[in-house]
């Protein structure tokens, strides 16, 4: 429905801050293209694509390339989704973008802006571990269910452990939905066995743990990170 998944686009008032934060945590820039003319860069840990834009629009979005989007807005309509912006025309960079009910933006553009084929060969994780989901603040899960399924996620059970969220499923990126009491944003969500070790790692390499941590995880095992730009990671040590 949406396309291929692209990247989290991510709005920056400073790309070189944001992007030397990334590379510390073992992130890798990979090549753009010149559609923005706003500075622009990518980090990748081999599975999560982070789109850094310095400039001013709804941030943090899920962005999707889909060819021919000018025809496939109405396909999305169809789907009661509301288009919010539409930039379409013969002499423009054609992308659509709508809102879900918590507010989260999605972007639809017509062709890639960066080349992912530099990074396929990338293994291993970054410091944080496994990009597992991007977690979204909601006071309601069954409204975010019933938006994202007909879009190509599948909804799982709700789950209490390590916190409460429902996750939901698609072949190119998981989402998963929480409660605004646990963060009152969104969340890039890192998991690995080992997060106590890689925890000390990054202490030791000075960067910066927020205290602040949702209810019920462990401090020894869980870590919350707010990047430059104000990205929050959490990293656990597992999911449900």
């Amino acid at each position: 429905m949406l396309g291929k998944f692209h990247e989290i686009s991510v709005r920056t008032d400073d790309i070189a801050a944001s992007v030397a934060f990334w590379e510390r945590l073992g992130f890798t820039q990979c090549g753009t293209a010149d559609t923005w003319q706003h500075p622009y860069g990518v980090l990748t840990d081999g599975k999560l694509f982070l789109g850094l834009h310095q400039f001013k629009f709804p941030s943090p979005a899920l962005t999707y390339v889909h060819p021919g989007v000018a025809q496939h807005v109405h396909v999305i309509e169809k789907h009661g989704v509301e288009i919010a912006w539409k930039r379409v025309s013969d002499d423009a960079f054609n992308e659509i973008g709508f809102l879900d009910p918590s507010g989260q933006a999605v972007r639809v553009q017509e062709a890639p802006t960066h080349f992912s084929s530099e990074t396929d060969a990338i293994g291993g994780t970054s410091l944080c571990g496994d990009f597992a989901e991007f977690s979204l603040p909601s006071g309601d899960f069954e409204p975010m269910r019933a938006f994202w399924e007909p879009l190509g996620f599948v909804a799982m059970g709700e789950s209490d452990t390590p916190y409460p969220r429902m996750s939901m499923t698609s072949d190119h990126i998981d989402l998963a939905v929480h409660r605004p009491r646990t963060f009152e944003g969104p969340l890039l969500v890192f998991a690995a066995a080992d997060m106590g070790e890689r925890i000390e790692r990054l202490r030791s390499l000075g960067i910066d743990l927020s205290g602040d941590l949702p209810r019920g995880l462990d401090p020894r095992h869980s870590a919350l990170i707010e990047s430059p730009e104000g990205t929050a990671l959490l990293l656990v040590n597992a999911l449900d």
